[in-house]
């Protein structure tokens, strides 16, 4: 046996090489993919994550670089994910030959080699999947195929070599193709043949499957935890996923059956188990959103929260317009972020697209919450998106806008300041006592049931949603607050506060009165009472909302949204305004060339003809309800560049109450009990509670085709 070992070095620092090893002479800087594969020493690779695989053919290692133990798994996750094959994205002209003759990649080859075919948005190269993958395992004296694997393929005004590299029925790609599909293939592995099973075990084994399917199904839509402290046999309390599992072979003769029948080592009740189903219904709930926005536009809202474990999480939600005409915000994520600096955060968007197969070209708005790491003109992370897509507007969050104004105010009008310390204290005051809270909680009560009675408050589910979908109007909002400076609001506003008093029992004050300083009553002020709160107080606030209003709304988002009411419906479309519309569609010249110019301005005034005396249009009250019955009475076709300007119109956010209520779901998911739970685990439980309306609506079947190909399984049954 000594002949076949090799005797370790003394020396820890010096590696002893077999006789006859292949050493490689190359230089450090040389590419990874442009060596020659190497036998491997003694320094095996590490294993990687496969969730942050580069998606990127140019950025990817060569498959001999990974673990070999890791290899297939590797390979079924670029077969799972598909190849990268991004098709709203501005392809580079190349120029080529000696008449320089301008060639681009076309995205419609995708559909005719949809298997194989991807691009590198970096090098911008096409290249070959399959042969990426088995590239080292298939000997070939013919090297041709590395056009495709290693250099990359750019010669666009070739495209017959795409055929020329599919060949013939023995060619290097159709044997690398046929090794993809045989590593789907489990049944036809070795370890497969190897546990054969008979059909009544691969049977029972789908029934232990599904029941644990079911489980997981239920605790993910109620956001329950897995896991419990004491999982043993003789536990009072092994954990929500154990104990209803119990619960569901007690209830059912057929699962208790399968159950009693299987092996130690298929019960499909190990942790692992649990959370790769999750990852299952994740992954299926990611793929109906991709598939929602295909290659259209969407916005990106995003904020950052703290967790229970004190770790930073960042959310990531997608607003987007269906293909019935109706508005989605879909969470898509949450991703633990160990800086929150600009860069690092648009780094972890790019990994986070990268996965979904999405790109920052189709980005047509941006919705933070105003922090500076976030929202800074100059170095933030929403300045960093424009760079590459300048038509990635970026809005502030509306809410946050506005309450930065009542906080500016706060600090520059001392009685306004007042004004909401007391209220503070107010609210302590009841806070600090149960009886009170009832009292005002009845009292609340009461007048909310008042006043749904008397239709001044609108009721119905997912209104709140709806509401906040809502284009504010600012300018309608600064006119208002400039009618209120004159002296009929004084008046208007007085007569309220008098009925106010009168009804709660609380004396009039005499504005004819001489004004007296709480702080100095000795000291004369020489001014009314009316003066001091009609001018030092009421038109100081106005005066100041004026101001803060220009200051924070003065973006060009603002000029976005003064254009936005011209394609309202309310009032039969009084509000329409050709020449707003077109300069809004100025905003977009990636989705609007000249040529789209000149149409849409023929297009625009057939539109508006057609629909005046169209009965169907004319109750309608907001744009998210006409982009529906767009779609609904197929108009959507008749007016494509009308509907595809509605359409950026509505994906632009104004607020990010989504977010904020992921972050309210992610409490419930991660609580003090369950605070050590996985970046990765934690993502596919909230996308699971979050959309909790797709999750129903994914079948058993597509689970379980999904948790067969992402590895070996045993019982697998086909």
């Amino acid at each position: 046996m000594e002949k076949y070992l090799i005797k370790k070095s003394a020396n820890a620092n010096t590696t002893t090489q077999p006789q006859g090893a292949i050493t490689s002479n190359n230089s450090s800087g040389s590419s990874n993919a442009s060596r020659p594969a190497a036998k491997h020493n003694s320094a095996v690779p590490e294993l990687v994550d496969l969730n942050k695989l580069p998606r990127d053919p140019a950025k990817r290692k060569r498959m001999a670089d990974y673990h070999p133990n890791q290899r297939d798994e590797i390979r079924r996750k670029y077969l799972i994910w598909g190849p990268n094959q991004p098709r709203k994205l501005e392809f580079p002209y190349r120029e080529i030959g000696k008449k320089k003759k301008k060639r681009r990649f076309n995205p419609d080859w995708y559909d005719d080699y949809a298997y194989w075919l991807e691009y590198s948005e970096k090098e911008h190269k096409a290249y070959c999947l399959c042969c990426y993958l088995f590239r080292d395992n298939i000997k070939d004296s013919h090297h041709g195929h590395d056009a495709f694997v290693v250099e990359g393929f750019n010669c666009w005004n070739k495209t017959e070599r795409f055929v020329t590299h599919v060949g013939d029925r023995n060619s290097f790609h159709n044997r690398a193709l046929k090794d993809c599909e045989d590593l789907l293939k489990q049944d036809q592995s070795i370890p497969a043949a190897w546990n054969r099973q008979s059909q009544t075990e691969k049977n029972e084994h789908l029934i232990r499957l599904n029941a644990a399917i079911d489980v997981c199904r239920y605790l993910l839509h109620q956001g329950q935890p897995f896991r419990g402290h004491d999982e043993s046999k003789d536990s009072e309390n092994k954990g929500n996923y154990l104990e209803l599992m119990d619960y569901t072979i007690k209830q059912n003769d057929v699962v208790a059956k399968a159950f009693k029948n299987a092996p130690n080592n298929n019960q499909m009740l190990s942790p692992k188990i649990q959370r790769d189903i999750t990852e299952c219904f994740a992954k299926e709930v990611l793929g109906h959103v991709m598939k929602e926005i295909g290659n259209g536009v969407f916005s990106l809202l995003v904020d950052e929260c703290r967790d229970v474990s004190d770790k930073e999480q960042m959310a990531v939600v997608l607003r987007y317009l269906d293909k019935c005409g109706l508005v989605q915000e879909k969470f898509v994520g949450v991703v633990h972020v160990e800086e929150t600096t600009a860069s690092y955060l648009k780094s972890c968007i790019d990994l986070l697209f990268s996965q979904l197969g999405l790109n920052l070209e189709q980005v047509r708005g941006q919705g933070y919450d105003g922090a500076s790491n976030m929202s800074g003109e100059f170095n933030g992370l929403q300045a960093k998106i424009m760079n590459e897509n300048k038509s990635a507007y970026y809005v502030h969050c509306f809410a946050h806008k506005l309450n930065l104004v009542v906080v500016a105010i706060a600090k520059k009008i001392f009685e306004v300041g007042d004004f909401f310390d007391m209220v503070s204290v107010l609210l302590n005051v009841v806070g600090a006592s149960c009886k009170r809270k009832d009292q005002l909680r009845e009292h609340h009560q009461e007048e909310v049931r008042k006043a749904i009675g008397c239709g001044e408050i609108a009721t119905g589910t997912g209104l709140n949603q709806e509401l906040s979908l809502q284009r504010p109007d600012v300018e309608s909002t600064k006119r208002e607050l400039e009618k209120l400076r004159t002296n009929e609001g004084w008046d208007s506003l007085m007569k309220k506060v008098c009925c106010f008093c009168e009804k709660h029992d609380i004396p009039v004050l005499d504005m004819e009165d001489a004004y007296v300083n709480p702080k100095k009553p000795r000291q004369k002020t020489g001014i009314s009472n009316e003066h001091y709160y009609r001018v030092d107080c009421f038109f100081a606030v106005l005066d100041l909302l004026g101001e803060e209003f220009n200051d924070i709304f003065n973006e060009v988002n603002s000029e976005l949204l003064l254009c936005m009411p011209a394609l309202s419906p309310s009032d039969l479309f009084c509000h329409f305004d050709k020449e707003k519309l077109l300069k809004l569609a100025k905003f977009y010249p990636d989705d609007f060339n000249h040529k789209d110019m000149v149409t849409l301005e023929h297009e625009l005034g057939l539109y508006i003809d057609n629909i005046l005396h169209d009965t169907r249009f004319s109750s309608l009250d907001r744009i998210s309800d006409l982009a529906k019955l767009m779609v609904d009475t197929r108009k959507n076709l008749s007016y494509p560049l009308v509907y595809r300007l509605l359409k950026l119109a509505l994906t632009l956010s104004v607020a990010t109450a989504t977010v904020e209520r992921c972050f309210s779901a992610m409490k419930i998911v991660k609580n003090a009990l369950r605070n050590k739970i996985g970046d990765d685990y934690l993502s596919h439980s909230l996308i699971c509670f979050v959309e909790k309306e797709l999750l129903d609506t994914i079948t058993n079947e597509v689970i379980v085709d999904r948790f067969y190909k992402m590895k070996d399984r045993r019982g697998r049954n086909e």
